[in-house]
């Protein structure tokens, strides 16, 4: 059986959480079993993350990997835990094969980021405030003026990532994340690419 241990050894770290479940040593063990098996990318440093949920009756994994500036993240869902393990890795070691060469081929470029600026939005409503409101006041468009304009609440300032328009791809593909605002390495100017519901991606660019 793989141990955790072994792989803060090999300079790779596993992290294996509980949400609604207790995880027996049973389920690690299993888990760290098949991630051993993995191919693996020497030389880049890995961190796993393996999330696992019960609910209702669905067992739900979910993986997540990051190799140096690369996110990749899979989910599996049956009625069994240890089936799901098993899913769960096979969708992850597919991801890591077919986009082997690229995801080298981005380790071994330097990832250049400039800093982007992000604001938090506080939701425009509280609908129980606003039910209260309408009670109080008689009159509904009276009361959705007091809840609808949002305020800023937080500011925060993430990395955005200068990428070519196919290492945007590839990022989409490995992270499932809906979208990804980076700036294109070829013409500089700062581009949306996201998820469409048929799988296909969609580019905002400007004119």
């Amino acid at each position: 059986m793989a141990a955790a241990s072994k792989f803060n050894d090999e300079g790779y770290t596993l992290n294996i959480i509980g949400r609604n479940v207790f995880v027996t040593e049973a389920m690690k063990n299993h888990a760290s079993e098949k991630l051993s098996k993995v191919e693996r990318f020497h030389n880049h440093i890995m961190h796993v993350t393996v999330t696992l949920d019960i609910q209702k009756t669905e067992h739900l994994c979910s993986i997540h990997v990051k190799i140096d500036h690369v996110e990749v993240i899979v989910h599996a869902s049956t009625s069994d835990m240890y089936a799901s393990i098993d899913e769960a890795v096979a969708r992850l070691q597919t991801k890591l094969r077919r986009w082997k060469d690229r995801i080298q081929d981005h380790h071994r470029k330097k990832l250049s980021v400039v800093d982007m600026k992000v604001n938090v939005l506080e939701r425009p409503y509280d609908e129980l405030a606003e039910f209260n409101a309408e009670i109080e006041s008689g009159n509904k468009k009276e009361a959705a003026k007091a809840f609808s304009i949002p305020k800023i609440i937080g500011t925060d300032t993430l990395p955005l990532k200068i990428l070519r328009s196919d290492e945007a791809v590839m990022k989409m593909e490995l992270s499932e994340h809906p979208f990804l605002i980076f700036k294109d390495e070829v013409d500089q100017k700062i581009k949306v690419i996201y998820r469409l519901h048929d799988g296909n991606y969609g580019l905002v660019e400007p004119l």
